[in-house]
């Protein structure tokens, strides 16, 4: 995430933790652990009662071209815990401009969501998640999270800071959608190792009761900045495997940020905002377009009966 740094004086032992290029997890006890990628991921049987649910999720991620090297800036997190818990954290970039890693801070703080999934003060409360982990972290920097916490009876509740988001897709349709938070463009909320920034008490919470056969996809503002809701839904339509339509999604996101004739999301934000193209671009009467490299987390959820 390529964005400044937010301060006081500018205007207003067991889970996943996961940071490889692709992953596909059935997030199910164990005795159903067995091959439920999107694939095999059919409906239950009929039941008198609501069945119990879960994810079946696969993830993809894909660095900043600049930052290939170290993995991008990026960190996320997935488990099984209750009906499975999805969570992404965005660095902000900005640090490295104060010679500190700003992949260091989201790591620590994803590391720690991990050990605190279970804490009894959290009780399944995102919003009170994201506050201990926060407390938590010693590292240096400052992050945008999102984390989503799903009920076996079919409630999923969302905590966000910042511009990560997450989309609920339903019959072929956006159903929900988190709502980004910033102080200006470009400026999101973001938690951070600084005593003045946003907390766990800023964030937006949200809850939505789930059905068997949504999908959920979540991100970093990678994903969100470089493609629009009807590419997201017509992407998923072309696949059935989790793993294969997160690494879909991410390369769609990776292609359109590179393209600088593309009228991206990002970019028609950008023009709404009164920013304008570059001096050449205007002499020739072009508008302001191209999509925005940024580091490209994409973790797409199925729900599933246990």
């Amino acid at each position: 995430m390529t964005v400044p740094i937010f301060r006081a004086s500018v205007p207003k032992s067991h889970p996943l933790l996961i940071h490889s290029l692709s992953s596909a997890l059935p997030l199910t006890d164990e005795a159903s652990k067995k091959k439920r990628l999107l694939s095999c991921c059919a409906s239950s049987e009929l039941n008198p009662v609501r069945p119990e649910l879960s994810f079946c999720v696969g993830t993809h991620l894909i660095p900043h071209p600049n930052k290939v090297e170290k993995g991008g800036e990026d960190a996320f997190f997935v488990s099984s815990y209750n009906g499975g818990i999805i969570a992404v954290a965005d660095g902000v970039s900005g640090w490295a401009e104060q010679d500190v890693d700003p992949s260091l801070f989201p790591k620590e703080f994803m590391a720690n969501v991990s050990c605190l999934v279970g804490d009894e003060e959290v009780n399944n409360n995102p919003q009170i998640l994201i506050g201990k982990a926060h407390a938590a972290t010693s590292s240096t920097g400052s992050a945008t999270v999102i984390v989503a916490m799903l009920e076996r009876n079919g409630i999923l509740k969302i905590a966000n800071v910042g511009d990560c988001g997450l989309k609920v897709i339903r019959e072929g349709k956006i159903n929900f959608s988190t709502s980004p938070q910033e102080h200006y463009f470009d400026c999101p909320y973001q938690l951070s190792s600084e005593a003045v920034s946003q907390t766990y008490l800023d964030a937006m919470v949200s809850s939505i009761e789930l059905m068997e056969g949504d999908t959920i996809v979540t991100g970093s503002d990678g994903l969100f900045d470089n493609v629009f809701d009807h590419e997201i839904v017509s992407t998923l339509a072309g696949y059935r495997d989790v793993a294969e339509a997160a690494k879909a999604l991410a390369n769609l996101a990776s292609n359109h940020s590179l393209d600088s004739n593309f009228d991206s999301p990002y970019s028609m934000e950008a023009r709404s905002r009164g920013f304008e193209a570059p001096l050449w671009k205007k002499i020739l009467g072009m508008k302001l377009t191209g999509g925005k490299p940024d580091d490209i987390t994409v973790i797409v959820g199925q729900v599933v009966s246990l």
